[in-house]
């Protein structure tokens, strides 16, 4: 049997990582992209499951986006072949109702760098790089780049970085707006892990309102996000973890939160 391009590996504090497993670039591939797409829903659907890490396997490169092999297979419907599925798979990670942290560890570039724009944080090591080289080969970046990067960094920074397909250093991607954190090399994956370990402790339907709240206030007029945030008020007001939190609040004790793991407990 083959080994699996895309691992899934569930911890007792509630946090779960997605690896990518096809090193020594962890290339995206039509395979993998289906298998990722098959582990999403996995993970959407398992409530033991908090947050997810996304991480990748090797130490060269984090994902250095397309196969190329493969162009020759697609060139002739690329949309159906290819980035129609790519495009939904990596908008699972958007909208997944559970938070996503990039732990970047390497060079992440292309589909691979894209991948990481649909995740709600980034952590970088200092020795990686990022960047959307894409029109160097006459196409763009296709694959969720080209409206997710410039609600990150901004439309004149994106276009820049789209423009001249150059790579960035991690001190520059987060000056910029990028990434959330840079730390030493080798510490991208612990990092995010230890910051996913946090938010698992955090109440659920609240974790889950703020992070629809924010996703769909980016595709949202004001009066859609508006009433989202009033109909999500009204949701979590009403949970038992608001009660909790309230009464701790009054007692000065920590919040003991529904279905937060013991193990994770301080």
């Amino acid at each position: 049997m083959e080994q699996p391009l895309i691992l899934l590996d569930k911890f007792e504090n509630g946090v779960a990582q997605v690896t990518l497993n096809n090193p020594p670039f962890n290339l995206n591939t039509l395979e993998s992209t289906r298998q990722l797409s098959d582990i999403l829903d996995q993970v959407e659907a398992d409530d033991s499951i908090r947050v997810v890490v996304l991480a990748s396997a090797g130490t060269r490169a984090f994902c250095t986006g397309s196969d190329i092999k493969e162009f020759p297979y697609v060139s002739d419907d690329v949309i159906e072949k290819k980035l129609r599925k790519e495009n939904e798979t990596f908008s699972k990670f958007e909208f997944l109702s559970k938070p996503t942290i990039a732990a970047i560890d390497a060079l992440a570039c292309g589909g691979g760098c894209e991948i990481t724009l649909a995740c709600d944080i980034r952590i970088i090591a200092e020795t990686a790089q990022m960047g959307l080289p894409e029109i160097k080969l006459g196409v763009f970046p296709g694959s969720g780049g080209l409206f997710r990067l410039p609600k990150i960094i901004g439309p004149a920074r994106a276009m820049e970085l789209m423009f001249r397909g150059h790579f960035i250093s991690a001190g520059e991607a987060e000056r910029i707006g990028l990434v959330n954190q840079v730390v030493p090399e080798g510490q991208a994956l612990s990092a995010a892990l230890t910051l996913a370990e946090e938010l698992a402790r955090q109440p659920r339907e609240s974790i889950k309102a703020i992070k629809q709240g924010i996703r769909q206030a980016l595709y949202s007029t004001y009066e859609e996000n508006l009433q989202l945030t009033l109909s999500l008020s009204e949701k979590v007001f009403k949970t038992e973890d608001c009660k909790e939190g309230v009464q701790a609040f009054f007692e000065k004790r920590k919040p003991r939160f529904a279905g937060v793991p013991t193990i994770s407990e301080k």
